[in-house]
Formats: C-alpha cells, sequence, structure tokens
C-alpha cells in the first residue's frame, strides 16, 4: 500500500491521472500508516522474533512496546476523514491504475482497513494464548498485555466518539483525559427557573450521551446518521457541561439500582442519571469519585 498507493502519489509519471483535488492529501487518505508500518517493520517484528521458542513469555513483548501502540489510536481517529476522502474519488483512474499494477484482488480501502483490524485482533490472539498459559510463567505478563491492549481499544473507541462532538466552542483537549462516554436517560431538577419546567422534567427523561473528563462531563444529543461504513456513526449535538471542580454525587436513587445523580452548585441543579445496567452505574460512579477525589 505505501509502495504501490502512497509513493505513486508523488510520482510526477503518474500525477495525470490524478485530479487536483486528490493532490496534496496523502496524508489525509494513509493518515500516519507509515509509522505503523515502521513500527512492526524494525521494532515489533524483532523484538517478537525473540520469543520464537519461549512463546509463553510474549506478554513481556507487548509490555515493552505499549507506549508505541498509541499509534494506533492517531490512525483510527484520522478514519473518517479517510473514507470521506475515499468516497469522493474512489472511481479515479489512478486508483484504478494502482490496484491494476500491484494486482491486487481488493480496492485500496480494504487494505486501509487492516490496521483497524489488526489492533482488535491482538486482544483476541492474546485472550486465546491465556487460555493455554494458565500457571506457567509468563501468564501474568500475558495478562497484563491483554488488559493494556483493551486500554487501548477502549482509548481508541472513545476517541472515535468524541471527534464526533459538535457544536462544543472551546477546546476538547483542555478539559483533560476522557475516561468515559456512553448513552443514558438523564432527568433535570433545577432550583431556579419555572415550576413548570420542573413537572415536566420529572416524567419524561431526555436521552443523552455523556462524555466525562478529567475537568468536566459534557451532555450531547446523539443523532445517528444514515450512511455507509463510518458516515453511519453517530455525531453529538453538545448540549452543555459541568465543570467537575463545582460537581457533587449521590450513588443511590431510591427505587433504582441503575440511578445515580450528579449535583451542580451545591443541588442548584440536579441531574438523575439511569444507565442501562447497574453494572455500567458502578463503574461510571466509581470514575466519577475517582475524579472527585
Amino acid at each position: 500500500v505505501l509502495q504501490g498507493y502512497a509513493a505513486e502519489m508523488d510520482n510526477p509519471l503518474m500525477a495525470h491521472l490524478m485530479s487536483p483535488e486528490l493532490q496534496n492529501k496523502k496524508d489525509i487518505l494513509f493518515g500516519n500508516m507509515e509509522e505503523i508500518y515502521h513500527f512492526h517493520n524494525r521494532i515489533f517484528l524483532r523484538e517478537l522474533e525473540n520469543y520464537v521458542e519461549y512463546p509463553e513469555l510474549v506478554g513481556r513483548c507487548f509490555l515493552d512496546q505499549m507506549e508505541d501502540f498509541q499509534i494506533y489510536e492517531k490512525y483510527c481517529q484520522n478514519k473518517p476523514r479517510s473514507e470521506s476522502l475515499w468516497r469522493q474519488f474512489s472511481d479515479s483512474v489512478f486508483f484504478q491504475e494502482c490496484q491494476r499494477k500491484l494486482d491486487h484482488k481488493l480496492s485500496l480501502d480494504s487494505y486501509l482497513l487492516k490496521p483497524v483490524q489488526r489492533i482488535t485482533k491482538y486482544q483476541l490472539l492474546l485472550k486465546e494464548m491465556l487460555k493455554y498459559s494458565k500457571n506457567c510463567e509468563g501468564a501474568e505478563d500475558l495478562q497484563e498485555a491483554l488488559t493494556s491492549i483493551l486500554g487501548i481499544l477502549k482509548a481508541v473507541n472513545d476517541s472515535m466518539h468524541q471527534i464526533a462532538i459538535t457544536g462544543y466552542d472551546g477546546n476538547l483537549n483542555e478539559l483533560g483525559k476522557l475516561l468515559m462516554q456512553g448513552s443514558f436517560n438523564v432527568w433535570t431538577d433545577h432550583k431556579k427557573g419555572h415550576s413548570k419546567v420542573k413537572d415536566l422534567a420529572r416524567f419524561k427523561p431526555m436521552q443523552r450521551h455523556l462524555f466525562l473528563h478529567e475537568k468536566a462531563v459534557l451532555f450531547c444529543k446523539k443523532r445517528e446518521e444514515n450512511g455507509e461504513g463510518y458516515e453511519k456513526a453517530p455525531s453529538y449535538s453538545y448540549k452543555h457541561s459541568l465543570n467537575m471542580a463545582a460537581v457533587g454525587i449521590t450513588e443511590n436513587v431510591k427505587g433504582d439500582a441503575k440511578k445515580f445523580e450528579i449535583w451542580y452548585n451545591a443541588r442548584e441543579e440536579v441531574y438523575i442519571i439511569q444507565a442501562p445496567t447497574p453494572e455500567v452505574k458502578a463503574t461510571w460512579v466509581n470514575e466519577i469519585r475517582k475524579v472527585l477525589t
């Protein structure tokens, strides 16, 4: 892909086949695929080869390189931009010619999906290895490697949702790390405001997608898009946010094991939040508690 497509975009002999809008768009289309390639070619593959005789110790290899695996997060974040560019130019003569020369049965987009598939495959391979490595040396490292890879997958998934937020004025990066995101039923109860608003709010929940950052929690409304691939991915229109410095939490709400409360400015605003399951609630309550303490 890097030689037969990416390098060809800079090849003057191929320039006449490429529409002007496509020129200089190499970075959008391929993201940091080259970085991923070099990481595997120069570093990770060589490391793995050291464990050919000791497969049960391969967890160590993952742990040593875990920081480098974050290059996948960058790749996945760029993927929606890459896909939308590909859809515009997928029938370009340039791509057809590259594919013909490479004698590939599949078109470029199938290969651009590979890194996304690769990072999701590692956890399956590690789970499988753990299954057969119960009490042997290295089992702990395998478990830790699996946990770390799952952490990277969660970060990739969370950031894919985060880049779909629209309408937020500030810079999301200033809110600190994104810790959790998910969909909830939310009821509001504001001390200020019309009593009528209060009565209405009590009965009908709003569907909200919450993003918990270290410094703020964002309430967004989810909009499902129609389309293929990442086009189908939802977008989230920003509604409001609460600064974590002024937030309090009530962990149990009478009569429902899935509900908790977030309140603001000494209960001036109260948000009753219903998670899909008690387990999801517990995870959120724990994360929020960590932030508050």
